[in-house]
């Protein structure tokens, strides 16, 4: 009898062994899917935000994921594959026209009236840099125009199941772009099937020569985790408009798997990273990360200024 025990003990012990396991922070269940996680540990400052597991296509963590919103400059991402998807010529010359003048924010841009650059470049700084100018002017060289350019946006997001998304222009800056978490967790995985979106988004900085004046101008990428050796981002586009708050998309790989994160309206200069951060963290050991470690800046490129 007492053999019998120590057998059926230890068959249990094996078991529970294994199933703790398979649930431990950062290894990967049976299916390839990443294991449970404790999302009440997870605290967020983000208004909406979503963790998903790229691979087995599963949320992880969502908080407001289905509540509609505007998204700002994570509009780019969108704009980039109906650019890429009309397979106008990469190197053909654009330029920066009076239309592409921000009349709606007032926004910034180095890139003045009459700037030229090849296509590939006004991609690379709209994706990179988030410059609206550059956006604009991809969107007003499309066949048809600008017009034309958003509803093609439109019926891509419907082609990918973005139900409740809709854009109302290329750069974000209008605030009837909008979206949900999981909506944008469809554009995001969408995106990464485009290596020079891949690319593009996750370039730390850059330098064009405009013309035609020969300028050359040194561009930073707005998410400043790509600089990060810690992260392994495949897919970023940021944004920030005051009616969307700051806003982080990303597919990064965490844990050894594929993830997709997603934080929109975030207020703070430092909270969309600090979550960011903190998504990470959970991810990988299923516990908080403290707050002061999960805001502490990346140190930005000396040789470059941000734009």
């Amino acid at each position: 009898m007492k053999t019998t025990l120590t057998i059926v003990f230890a068959a249990v012990t094996s078991v529970a062994g294994a199933a703790f396991a398979a649930a431990a922070p950062g290894a990967t269940a049976a299916d390839g899917s990443l294991p449970p996680l404790d999302g009440s540990k997870l605290k967020l400052s983000s208004a909406n935000a979503l963790v998903l597991d790229a691979s087995a296509g599963t949320a992880i963590y969502a908080k407001g994921a289905d509540a509609v919103t505007p998204i700002a400059s994570v509009t780019k991402l969108m704009t980039a594959m109906v650019v890429l998807d009309a397979a106008q010529p990469l190197d053909e010359t654009i330029s920066v026209g009076i239309d592409d003048l921000d009349m709606l924010k007032g926004s910034h841009s180095r890139l003045r009236l009459g700037t030229e650059l090849p296509r590939r470049e006004m991609l690379r700084l709209a994706l990179m840099a988030s410059e609206n100018r550059a956006a604009s002017s991809l969107s007003r060289h499309y066949p048809g125009g600008i017009a034309a350019f958003v509803l093609a946006m439109n019926r891509k997001a419907q082609a990918l199941g973005m139900t409740y998304t809709h854009f109302s222009d290329p750069t974000g800056l209008s605030s009837a772009n909008v979206a949900t978490a999981n909506d944008l967790a469809r554009m995001v995985q969408a995106a990464a099937e485009y290596p020079v979106i891949r690319e593009f988004t996750t370039t730390p900085s850059h330098y064009v020569e405009v013309q035609p004046t020969g300028q050359l101008l040194g561009f930073n990428n707005t998410n400043s985790l790509v600089k990060n050796g810690t992260w392994d981002i495949q897919v970023s586009k940021t944004g920030f408009i005051r009616e969307a708050g700051k806003c982080l998309v990303m597919l990064a790989t965490i844990a050894s798997r594929p993830v997709v994160i997603v934080l929109l309206d975030s207020y703070g200069r430092l909270t969309r990273i600090g979550d960011a951060n903190r998504v990470k963290h959970w991810l990988e050991t299923g516990e908080a990360l403290p707050a002061t470690v999960a805001a502490k800046p990346v140190a930005k490129s000396k040789r470059v200024k941000s734009s």
